[in-house]
Parts: C-alpha cells; sequence; structure tokens
C-alpha cells in the first residue's frame, strides 16, 4: 500500500504521515519546491493548483488522503481556487492515472447550520455561505459525482502534538463572541490517524462520516484547561448546537477515539 498525502506540511498533515509511517503505511507527501518532508516519507514535487505536477505524484498509489486546504484568510478567492479548483485538480489526475486507489477527502464541522436542533449530522441538508465551508461542500460535490472509490471525513477543532491550537481557541472564540457555555466537538491528532487508518481499510467507502471524541467540552472548560480568563455569562445559549456533531455514524463503523476527552488528553500529557 503506497498512500499520497496532501497538506503534508501543514498543522495536520506531518502529524498524519509520522503515524502512518510508524505504523509501517509507505506513505507519499506532495510538496511544493524547496518544502521538506520527514524522514522515511516519499518526497513528490508538485502542487494540487498545477495539473501537469500531478500525474507523477499519484502514480501508483492505492490510496490518496487529501487534506490540503485554505482556511483562515481573507481572500475567498484564494480559498475557492484552493479548496475547490485544487480538488477537482487531483481528483482528475487520480482518475486518469490512478483510478483503483481510494480517495479520502478532509472536510469540516463548518459546513452544518449554528442554528441546528440538533448536532449536525451527515445527512443534514447544508448551504453554508463563507467561503470556506461552501468550498469545501462543493469539494464533497465534486468527489461523490467522480468514478472514484472515496470516502469524506468532516473534521472538527483538532489540537494536541503540542501544536498550540487548543491554547489560540479561546482568545479566537472570544473575538468571535462565543458565549462560554457554546460546546465544541474536537478530535486529538492521534484520532485524525485513528479516523483516516479506518478509511483506509475501506470502512468508511462512498459515505460522509463526522469524527470527533467523545465529549464536547464548553469554550469556559477548555479556556480553564489552558489557563485563558474567559468571561462568565448567564445569558441563555441561543445556539446550543454550534459547533458540535453527531458521531453516532462513525462509531456504528468501527471508529473509537484513543484519546477520549481533551481531558485524558491533558492527564497523558498530549496537548
Amino acid at each position: 500500500m503506497t498512500i499520497l498525502v496532501t497538506g503534508g506540511t501543514g498543522l495536520v498533515g506531518p502529524r498524519l504521515l509520522g503515524r502512518l509511517s510508524a505504523a509501517g503505511v509507505e506513505c507519499r507527501a506532495l510538496v511544493r519546491p524547496g518544502k521538506e518532508v520527514a524522514e522515511g516519507v516519499q518526497r513528490a514535487e508538485g502542487d494540487i493548483l498545477s495539473p501537469d505536477s500531478l500525474p507523477a505524484a499519484v502514480k501508483g498509489v492505492t490510496a490518496v488522503i487529501h487534506l490540503a486546504a485554505v482556511f483562515r484568510t481573507r481572500d475567498d478567492d484564494q480559498i475557492w481556487t484552493v479548496n475547490r479548483d485544487g480538488t477537482r485538480n487531483l481528483i482528475a489526475a487520480v482518475e486518469q492515472h490512478a483510478p483503483e486507489a481510494r480517495f479520502l477527502l478532509a472536510s469540516t464541522s463548518n459546513i452544518y447550520d449554528a442554528d441546528s436542533t440538533h448536532p449536525g449530522r451527515e445527512d443534514d441538508p447544508v448551504a453554508p455561505t463563507l467561503a470556506y465551508p461552501a468550498s469545501k461542500i462543493e469539494a464533497e460535490q465534486l468527489l461523490r459525482a467522480s468514478g472514484l472509490t472515496w470516502g469524506t471525513l468532516r473534521l472538527p477543532f483538532i489540537y494536541g502534538d503540542q501544536d498550540g491550537h487548543l491554547e489560540s481557541l479561546p482568545e479566537l472564540a472570544a473575538g468571535m463572541g462565543w458565549h462560554p457555555a457554546q460546546r465544541l466537538s474536537v478530535v486529538h491528532h492521534a484520532d485524525i490517524a485513528t479516523a483516516f487508518a479506518l478509511a483506509l481499510t475501506g470502512a468508511f467507502d462512498n459515505r460522509t462520516v463526522n469524527i470527533a471524541d467523545e465529549s464536547p467540552l464548553s469554550i469556559y472548560e477548555i479556556s480553564q484547561i489552558v489557563g485563558y480568563s474567559y468571561n462568565s455569562s448567564a445569558e441563555p445559549l441561543s445556539q446550543p448546537w454550534k459547533g458540535q456533531m453527531d458521531v453516532s455514524l462513525a462509531r456504528s463503523l468501527g471508529f473509537t477515539p484513543t484519546i477520549s476527552t481533551i481531558h485524558e488528553a491533558v492527564r497523558n500529557g498530549a496537548l
């Protein structure tokens, strides 16, 4: 088995590559010129926005894990170009040069309606207006319409491995005016690897699956954990399911997180 991972130099990619490689999976990373990869990972120079660079990268692979995306920018055109058009380019290359490969797409919990009456479910109708979630939905649709064996993993807030992401959350939430009682689905980097390893077996084939740990925590609780002083409030919570996903499908398909909560990550020194 040879797996191509895009986004191999971002927040998630290097940690996923390290875990898959350590488990004996032959990994190849699509990287731009000048970018390096970890020892033991094959380097495939290319860019999802340069279709001519992709055939050599995908040739001979048995699976593709597509992580590459643009998120935190005000440049909506760049978001659409990378997240939608880049995905289209990669799908076309796999269809032509590795048509038997399984294509696994990393999507996002941000696609769900903040005003939902329940945690986000895979079969909910969604119509996000912001560029990032809207572009990810279009990427999902492109993959479903392809002739490939596919799986889409909708991922929540990702943390752990000393990446600083969880520590930055309270300040970001405060800036967006989030209620301290707002709860958020999360998952540790270790269980990104757990989920994709399971998906590589075919467990998620031709499905869209929410991935998260066992216990969404409130912004207030997360702030306490990372030592941030978040303002308290007794005002009613107007969007009780914002940021939360229903993970019943993932559990029924065999996904069980190895780090069940942020509290367990703290106990294990895995933040």
